[in-house]
This record gives C-alpha cells, structure tokens and sequence, in this order.
C-alpha cells in the first residue's frame, strides 16, 4: 500500500508545479495590465483643476496662431509689467539660457544700458533674440562656476567707467540639468555644478560687492519618488481610490520650511542638488547681502531651445506615454519677471539694518492659467507645426520596466569596472530613458498664490504675462518661421539645447575640479 501512495504524492506535487509555472506568469501579466490601466489614469482631484472642457481644440489654436502672426508677444508688448528700471549693474549666470536670456532681454526693455549688464556662461549666446539689437552688444564672459578661479575672475573682470559706482544685483540661473539620473554614482556633475558652483557664485558676488543675489532653482525640487508598485489586491480596489503614492504632487515651498530630504528622498540628482544650492543662496541672506530663489513650475519652455515644446518639435517622430498627464508649466518670460519682481522687493529697503521678510526664501512661480495635459500640447504641434511631427503612443508600464532594465544597464560599469570592457556606453536619447522620468512625468500641479499675495503681506506682487497657450503657440510660430528662413536660405537650423550641455560640460572637464 505504501508504493502507490507514494507515486500519488509525487503525482501532485508534480502538478501544482504545473500549474505554477504557468500560474505564476499569467498572474504577473495581469498584475501589470491593471498597473498600466492605473498609470494611464488621471485622478479625480486632478482632473478638476483641468476639466475636458478647457482641452486645446484646433479652432482654438488655430485662431491663436492667427493672432499672434499678426501681434507677437515680445518684450515691448508687455513692457509695463516690467518692474521699474533700477540704478543698477547686472551680472547673470547662465544669461544666454532660457530663463537667464529673458531676464537680459528685459533688464535692456526696461533701459538699463547694454555696459550694466554681463553675461557669465558657459555657452555663448545663440538665440536669435539676443544675437542681434541692444542684447548683442551685452559683455559676456564665458565661465565654467565649478571651478572658483573661472568664477572669481569673470565677477572681478572691471566695469565700464559710467557703470562701476552702481551697486550689483547677480541673477544666478546656470545650472545643469539633468533630469533622468537619480544614483549618487552620476552625481559629480550636478554636485559641481549645481551646488559647488552656486558657493562659487555667492563667494564671487559677495567679492565683488553685489548686495542683492536672486537665484533660479527649481518646482521640481518639491517633487516625492512615486511609488508605482502598488500592492496586487489594492489594485482592484472597488472605490477606484487607489494610486500609486505620489502619483499626483502639488509644487509648493513648504518643504523649504522643513528639514531637508535625503537624498533619495527626492526625485532625481538635479532637484537634490538644487535643493542644496538653494538652501546655500537663502542661507547666505544677510541685511548687506539679501538674498532670495525662484522655482520655476514645473517644466520651462519659451524658445525652440527648451525640452518642454523644443524637445517634441526637434524629434519628429516622438514616442509618448504621457498624453493624459496633467501638469502646470512656466514660460521663461513669466519666469524671468518673477526674478525682477524680487529684486525689486529686496531692493526696495533703503537701510541695511533691516531685512524685508521675502528676503532669504523661495517662491514658485507659474504661467497664470490652469495647468494643462501634455496630449493640449501634442494637438498645438500637430495642429501648426509645419515639419513633420507624429507622436507614437506607448503604455506607460512598458516604459517603466525599460527604465529600470536602462538604468541597471548604466550603472553596471560604475558598480562594476569589470563591464566597462564588455558593454558599450548607451548614446541617443535612449540613455535618458531611467526611473526619474517617470517620476516627473506625473500630474504635477502649482499655482501663484504665494509670489503673487502683495507685497505688504509677503509677497512679491507679481503678475504672469503670457499664458501657456500663447507661450506654446507663440513658440511653434517662431519654430515655423526660422524653418522656412533656413530653407529659404539652403541652411538647416541647429538648437543647443540644456540636455545636450551636460555632454558638453563632460568634453570639456568642467566640474573635475571644485577648489
């Protein structure tokens, strides 16, 4: 009796290995499939903010391009809302960038002369805008701030006789931005650049006498890990109020109040490094020495140069999984006066013993409208784009798996120096392709509130001029016409864009050395 009862037991384990092997795969593809079904969702919070109602129709963007062919917004047309001209000289960081480009344009709008204003970059200026008139004539100096002998020299470098009596404001908006690397393995860059180089900035302007320090950082630094995997029997949960943690954040500064994250803690290297460059300016705030940050909400766009509309129109053909994400997003021009509005704040106190209560914290700022979906923007390039473009959906989880297989790719020579002889270094945009871009590519939502409250009760008074409808079309418009200029003239039009500074600043051994 005992032989039978033994082939039955071994005949039952065999099958409910089984029905494991096939079990176990099958439950893990609907587990994913439901997952997907999640990502690929929008919240009902969110989806109050941003009603299907207000979606981007053809007519509208059509008739919106009509109007600004015909009255382009440029820094005459809102030329009143610029803070008053101040008896000031001006060096900018990162002055031939997006946000930092701006500020130029509107510091000369406003009438301060081309000699009080200087450029401190890396790059050159190439934006059409401030290659030609009064920007052209700007002095610019190119630095690498991670290196304290290039920054000290470009702010002791001697002013114009007419100028050099005139107390100093620093814009401080260089930075590199690299928004897919999360390991303290790629960190050097960022850490250099983003924190040493901003101790470089302050040290250098406090050298050369400035007394007003506003620095560009970041909306994304507010911006928590999302937590995708989602335990299975939450998934089904009935009430459809289960979402991956953090799957929806609103951009705010509470967390300057409070003490700073670890490093994992956020979501990539380049919001960790801004944080900490951000608390360096706010914390270098003295009554002689006011300082102050802004934090653009979230992505910033403005010139076919940026990644936010830029990015889409250079790829053509451009793989997407994000059509539905609702975020708020920030022109450079609104941007820009946001730092003018604060340098009117803490400029505005004639003594040095007293301390404005703005001075030594950050305020996010925002184009002024509802925050939008990535597919209104997808619908404006495919709507007035006149290269090609054509979007390709692709389901999120699929994305989210390849990241994690990329990024585990990347950092495997680190880890590892062995592979460095076996795998080929990834090139193309594929690289970038790493767990943070999902993170940051949620609904992310923020608002003026806090920068616009008047100034008496501590805000900074400030108004958005251009709205992301405009800011997008506008940009589109400029791209169509550069276009047809350059094929008019048998030239093809190049961008120098801030995702492809990181590899120049590589080549170039910025960031080797910090001392």
């Amino acid at each position: 009796m005992a032989g039978p009862q033994v082939l039955s037991d071994f005949d039952e384990t065999h099958y409910i290995s089984d029905v494991l092997v096939y079990a176990i795969p099958v439950l893990l593809l609907i587990y994913l499939f439901r997952l997907n079904q999640v990502i690929k969702s929008t919240p009902e919070e969110v989806s109050r903010l941003s009603p299907s109602t207000s979606r981007w129709t053809k007519k509208l963007l059509q008739e919106t391009y009509e109007r600004l062919e015909k009255d382009c917004i440029t820094t005459t047309s809102y030329a009143c809302s610029i803070p008053p001209k101040l008896k000031r000289r001006y060096v900018v960081t990162g002055g031939s960038g997006l946000v930092g480009g701006y500020i130029v344009l509107q510091l000369l709008e406003r009438g301060q002369p081309a000699e009080a204003i200087r450029i401190v970059d890396f790059r050159a200026p190439n934006r059409p805008d401030m290659v030609t008139g009064p920007a052209s004539e700007v002095d610019f100096v190119q630095t690498d701030i991670s290196s304290v002998e290039s920054t000290t020299k470009a702010f002791s470098k001697p002013w114009s006789p007419s100028v050099a009596h005139l107390p100093l404001t620093v814009f401080h908006t260089a930075a590199v931005i690299v928004p897919s690397e999360r390991s303290r393995l790629v960190y050097k860059l960022c850490e250099a650049v983003n924190i040493h180089g901003t101790q470089n900035v302050v040290d250098a302007a406090r050298k050369a006498g400035a007394d007003i320090l506003i620095s560009t950082t970041s909306g994304s630094i507010a911006i928590r890990p999302i937590k995708f995997w989602i335990a299975p029997w939450k998934l089904w949960d009935v009430s459809g109020s289960t979402w991956p943690r953090h799957f929806w954040q609103v951009l705010d500064e509470k967390d300057f109040f409070e003490p700073p994250r670890p490093h994992d803690g956020y979501y990539a290297n380049y919001p960790a490094s801004k944080a900490a460059a951000e608390r360096i300016v706010c914390g270098a705030n003295t009554p002689s020495f006011r300082t102050g940050c802004i934090r653009p909400a979230n992505g910033v766009y403005g010139n076919p140069t940026d990644n936010t509309v830029g990015g889409p129109l250079n790829s053509g053909d451009y793989p997407t999984w994000t059509p539905h994400i609702i975020q708020s997003f920030c022109h450079g021009i609104n941007a820009a006066l946001a730092h003018l509005h604060f340098e009117a704040v803490l400029a505005s106190r004639s003594t040095k013993s007293s301390l404005p209560s703005q001075a030594g914290r950050p305020y996010v700022v925002t184009d002024p409208n509802q925050p939008i979906t990535y597919n209104d923007l997808y619908t404006a390039i495919l709507t007035l784009a006149t290269t090609h473009f054509q979007i390709i959906p692709l389901p999120p989880i699929l994305i989210l798996l390849l990241s994690h297989a990329i990024e585990f790719y990347i950092l495997l020579p680190l880890k590892y120096p062995i592979f460095r002889r076996i795998l080929p270094p990834l090139t193309g945009d594929v690289r970038f392709l790493q767990p943070a871009i999902m993170d940051i590519c949620t609904h992310l939502v923020a608002s003026n509130s806090n920068i616009s409250r008047p100034v008496e009760v501590g805000g900074l008074g400030y108004t958005g001029v251009i709205t992301t409808l405009d800011g997008m079309v506008q940009e589109i418009l400029e791209w169509n016409r550069e276009h047809r200029e350059a094929e008019a003239e048998g030239r093809k039009v190049v961008y120098h864009t801030s995702i492809a500074l990181p590899d120049q600043l590589r080549k170039a051994g910025a960031g080797n050395s910090t001392s």
